[in-house]
């Protein structure tokens, strides 16, 4: 079943228009999220809306506010916030194209799909044309894009044999990282530190597989509903413990690029940092042909 459109009109370039379909390019639905449940009836928990000291209010006697100092507030009702949304155009106007990797990625919020929704074969060649003339050029087209009266600047690049859509955040939404890390000093990394980070990284570095990745929250949480259903023990989900008493920053860097080379290089440090225990003496066996532990003073 094909996805909804989130948004359907046209591409603008210049005297160019394509009819298009945006669609989400994201689920949320494979996330679990949970409502809040009132354990001895079994129901679903519901929220009123009260004023402290009033109680539950009528929903004709709530507007919006927007809060200046504490306490104090600005009252807008639905009509007159609605005067101010920008129209809904239908149409995505190309005004500028930049190289994709002068886009900041703090800016990029929400990936869509953008689909030829004209069977034309002229409205599907022109989506062809602009696909091949942005991968050729190596360059993202920007435009803005107006949805349920908010606004938002798009970004659109080839991708695959179609186009991609993200949506960008404005420039007042990001924070700017200056000050954020003035507490870090300006003090220069040893050289043979960085030459060996750098061997690391080459070593390890491959295609990307997104799903090589796994959320092992989402997996155990699954988990743990399917064997509530099946009334029975959740499967442990095993993660591998962390390396404790890390030694130098050298030794572990090179430990770690002779493991990644298939080496012995074994795990960073002393193993959870408890002693290794001697091994045990075998059992002797006595004229009964029973076996017989050595004593503590034979050991």
């Amino acid at each position: 079943m094909p996805a909804r459109a989130y948004w359907s009109g046209r591409i603008r370039l210049a005297l160019v228009s394509i009819p298009v379909d945006i669609v989400p390019a994201t689920k949320s639905s494979a996330r679990i999220s949970f409502h809040q449940v009132h354990e001895p009836s079994g129901k679903r928990i519901r929220y009123e809306k009260v004023v402290p000291g009033i109680g539950p209010v009528d929903t004709d006697d709530i507007v919006k506010g927007y809060e200046v100092e504490k306490g104090k507030y600005v009252l807008l009702t639905d009509e007159e916030i609605s005067n101010v949304k920008v129209e809904a155009k239908k149409s995505i106007d190309l005004v500028q194209f930049v190289d994709a990797s002068e886009i900041d990625p703090i800016y990029f919020d929400r990936p869509y799909y953008v689909l030829p929704s004209d069977e034309n074969e002229d409205g599907v060649e022109a989506y062809r044309v602009l696909r091949e003339a942005l991968r050729q050029t190596k360059k993202v087209g920007l435009g803005q894009i107006v949805v349920r009266g908010q606004e938002s600047i798009v970004a659109i690049k080839p991708c695959g044999k179609g186009l991609l859509m993200e949506t960008l955040r404005f420039a007042d939404e990001v924070k700017k990282a200056n000050g954020v890390f003035d507490s870090i000093s300006d003090k220069k990394s040893d050289k043979d530190l960085i030459d060996l980070a750098q061997d690391l990284i080459k070593k390890k570095t491959s295609a990307f597989h997104p799903e090589k990745f796994k959320d092992s929250y989402n997996v155990a949480l699954r988990e743990l509903i399917d064997a509530k259903l099946a009334h029975r023990k959740p499967k442990v989900i095993e993660e591998s413990a962390p390396a404790s008493n890390v030694i130098n920053l050298m030794d572990a860097l090179k430990r770690s690029v002779r493991g990644s080379e298939g080496g012995k290089g074994g795990p960073v440090g002393k193993s959870n940092g408890r002693p290794a225990t001697k091994a045990k003496k075998p059992p002797v066996k006595t004229k009964a042909g029973r076996k017989q532990r050595p004593s503590k003073a034979a050991a």
